[in-house]
């Protein structure tokens, strides 16, 4: 009886069949769960990964945003702003920030925030807020005209509302020369280039020139062409406007008032600032060759007496690039060897600027002594003197006298200087942005 015998072993191997399929069924599952659970564990880490990232690289930029603050801070409190990379801590992390050097009355702030070796910059630009004036003239003279005396030159174009005139000898504009208004001459000066003019009387032209039908061409030696024109010569406004003069005189008062004199003897660093008022006048006085350096608009609502080694200048920190301003209701005076410079940059000057009404050569609105090559001159409505052999960069005014051998010896940068009240003129936000 073997038949029950074989069908016992065959229901035996499938039943043995049967359990490995059931054990590889479960690893399959076992498998596939386990690697779902990793999977899942794997997401959900990187997940955390990244997420720890995000917050870190948030908080780098934060800390960056923060820097850039901080520099933000100190230059419109015109506090010390440290040479070259500076670090600010931010709890446990730290922003390293750069504050570049004024450039044109602007400052770029770089500041990298760091946290967990992840970085993130950030970038500001300031800039001052200011105006652009335009010198084109080595002089530019109102209605009061330009007096020259023997040997006194001025090397670029002058442009002048009222007549030009030398009564002995020979003097020198070394450029163009136009002189507006039908009734003005140009009498006694050699100019080098072209001349449009009125009348021209006893003067020589190297090149052509220009004048008016009825004017006078008494003794007029001319190199070149000779061409009448029936139109008068329009007159040319002076280029700083009398809002001009009240803003900057509103941004010094802004800073202090002083009531009293000043006395200069000792070096200071001084402005915003207005000495004296409208109703109680005051002077300003330097003396005993010290140094008065500028960091805001000042305004003196008297005079302004610079002495003999006196020095007058800009601070580099509150100009930079940019130009200031030295403002008088009354008369200036400056003396013998007295320096007068910008920021020390090449393109930054110092504008000294008088509203006094006098003409009188021996009692002048501006008296200039000594050489002043970083600074600019100006009257809205008196007469600038330049004493015998010195030599400035750019005169304008309602008159100007230039005595013998004096030189006004014009530069290129003047044709567009942005001056600025310094800090006290407040700084403009032009951009604030991530960079890489």
């Amino acid at each position: 009886m073997a038949f029950p015998l074989k069908i016992s072993t065959k229901i035996s191997g499938l039943r043995h069949k049967n359990g490995m399929a059931s054990f590889i069924v479960a690893l399959i599952v076992l498998g596939i769960g386990l690697i779902i659970v990793l999977s899942i564990a794997f997401l959900v880490t990187t997940q955390q990964k990244i997420t720890t990232n995000i917050c870190n690289s948030s908080q780098a930029y934060f800390t960056a945003e923060a820097g850039v603050e901080d520099a933000m801070l100190r230059v419109r409190k015109n506090m010390t702003i440290p040479s070259g990379d500076y670090n600010v801590p931010i709890n446990n992390d730290q922003a390293i920030v750069t504050i570049n050097d004024s450039i044109g009355g602007s400052r770029t702030i770089t500041s990298q925030g760091m946290k967990n070796n992840l970085w993130r910059n950030v970038q500001a630009v300031n800039t001052l807020s200011g105006d652009n004036v335009q010198f084109f003239f080595g002089a530019q003279v109102g209605e009061g005209g330009l007096e020259m005396e023997p040997n006194a030159r001025i090397k670029g174009n002058v442009y002048a509302n009222g007549s030009i005139i030398n009564n002995s000898g020979t003097a020198y504009i070394d450029n163009n020369v136009i002189i507006a208004k039908n009734g003005n001459r140009l009498e006694g000066i050699a100019v080098g280039e072209n001349a449009t003019v009125y009348s021209c009387i006893n003067s020589t032209i190297g090149k052509n020139l220009t004048y008016v039908n009825g004017g006078d061409l008494n003794g007029c030696a001319v190199n070149g062409s000779t061409t009448p024109q029936n139109d008068e010569i329009p007159t040319e406004n002076l280029p700083i406007s009398l809002n001009q003069v009240a803003t900057w005189r509103q941004a010094a008062e802004k800073g202090s008032v002083w009531p009293n004199d000043m006395v200069i003897d000792s070096d200071i660093a001084l402005g915003p600032l207005q000495i004296g008022t409208p109703l109680s006048p005051k002077n300003l006085n330097i003396t005993n060759k010290k140094t008065l350096r500028i960091n805001g608009t000042i305004f003196v609502t008297g005079n302004i007496n610079i002495c003999n080694q006196c020095k007058v200048e800009l601070s580099q920190a509150a100009y930079g690039a940019a130009s200031g301003v030295l403002l008088a209701d009354g008369k200036i005076s400056v003396d013998n060897n007295a320096i007068l410079q910008g920021s020390g940059l090449s393109s930054s000057y110092l504008l000294l600027l008088s509203t006094n009404n006098s003409v009188n050569p021996d009692s002048p609105a501006i008296y200039i002594a000594n050489n002043a090559t970083g600074a600019v001159f100006y009257t809205t409505q008196g007469m600038i003197s330049l004493r015998n052999n010195m030599k400035v960069r750019e005169v304008t005014g309602y008159k100007i006298h230039i005595k013998n051998g004096a030189t006004i010896e014009y530069e290129s940068g003047l044709a567009n200087l942005f001056f600025t009240s310094g800090p006290g003129a407040g700084w403009e936000l032009v951009s604030w942005q991530e960079i890489p």
